[in-house]
């Protein structure tokens, strides 16, 4: 499985932007996908997942109301939608999938290692 995200950029705090991960390959064990992000001098942390098989969401409590996450159709797996940016939202975003159903969790995001496979990240960069 081969992941590519797309969408980042520089972005005035308050704007929005939309993520997107598209994958190739053998996409059908695919079930959690999830977006984590590494800000500047930090570790790498997930902020929010979907299931593709029911559509359930996950978010991480700082990101609520402010992350959308959905799935894709197509050659898209899944989509983030970040609103009202903030500076602390600056960092690489990854996207991440497992065939594991429960990874969508605070269970998920602590095993960090344990996804399947990564994308090569897209920047975003919120000015103040």
């Amino acid at each position: 499985v081969q992941l590519v995200e797309s969408g980042g950029g520089l972005v005035q705090a308050g704007g929005s932007l939309r993520l997107s991960c598209a994958a190739s390959g053998s996409v059908f064990d695919i079930d959690s996908v999830g977006w984590f992000r590494q800000a500047p001098g930090k570790e790498r942390e997930g902020v929010s997942c979907i299931n593709r098989s029911d559509g359930r969401t996950y978010y991480l409590d700082s990101v609520k109301g402010r992350h959308t996450v959905s799935r894709g159709e197509a050659d898209i797996t899944a989509y983030l939608q970040i609103d009202n940016l903030k500076p602390e939202d600056t960092g690489v975003y990854y996207c991440a999938t497992s065939s594991a159903y429960y990874y969508c969790s605070a269970f998920g995001f602590s095993r960090i290692d344990e996804w399947d496979y990564w994308g090569q990240g897209t920047q975003i960069t919120v000015s103040s």
